[in-house]
């Protein structure tokens, strides 16, 4: 079963949720419109895929885009939660991309298909490790970045999330249920671009976790 390593420890994978549209200026460089509600999507297991590996971009696409985002490793079940209580079922904050088949995605939106074939694909969910929220002790004042050849192509800060680490959890464990083993993809912040073969990534989350991954 997939999995990720939380400090020594092997944690495997249950579900995989990505929040959409969670920051203004991808919104704006995509020419979207912000949602009345949380956009969430899931990823299948298969799709997960460990720092320090080669991504293997889908052959049926000509546009595999790279988005950079926080990770959250969900450490207990939840039905309901409120605010105060969120950040309690966090077992571990990590770094990741979430891979899109921009071209794939957007005959998908043209016909009103599911994206399934565009964000499912092996390796369309590259991680980190993971480190104990303590290593991030204010988790709504982070940054992070991805490098792409030696140059910075994106620059994120959870302050500029349109909805926050709380609200998403509140969100996710009323409308879907949390369960421990859960991964979220909390959303990724302009600078959006597409991967080339030879390409190398390096993401960092505030100077605390990192990790890399080349293209095949």
């Amino acid at each position: 079963m997939p999995s990720v390593m939380l400090h020594q420890t092997t944690v495997e994978v249950t579900n995989i949720f990505c929040i959409g549209r969670n920051y203004a200026e991808h919104i704006a460089e995509l020419q979207h419109s912000r949602d009345q509600e949380m956009p969430v999507f899931l990823k299948p297991t298969s799709a997960l895929l460990r720092g320090e590996n080669t991504i293997r971009l889908p052959e049926y696409s000509n546009n595999v885009h790279y988005e950079c985002e926080l990770v959250l490793l969900i450490g207990q079940d939840a039905a309901q939660l409120n605010r105060d209580q969120a950040l309690a079922c966090v077992a571990g904050y990590g770094i990741g991309l979430d891979l899109t088949a921009r071209d794939v995605q957007n005959i998908a939106k043209e016909k009103g298909l599911p994206w399934l074939k565009a964000k499912g694909f092996r390796h369309a969910a590259c991680v980190s490790d993971f480190v104990a929220p303590q290593a991030l002790p204010e988790i709504g004042d982070v940054h992070f970045t991805l490098d792409v050849n030696g140059e910075i192509r994106q620059r994120g800060h959870t302050a500029d999330m349109l909805y926050d680490v709380p609200e998403i959890l509140v969100f996710l464990a009323h409308t879907y249920g949390l369960q421990a083993g859960d991964i979220v993809f909390t959303g990724t912040p302009q600078g959006v671009g597409a991967l080339h073969a030879g390409d190398v990534l390096t993401l960092d989350l505030n100077g605390v976790i990192g990790t890399h991954f080349k293209v095949a």
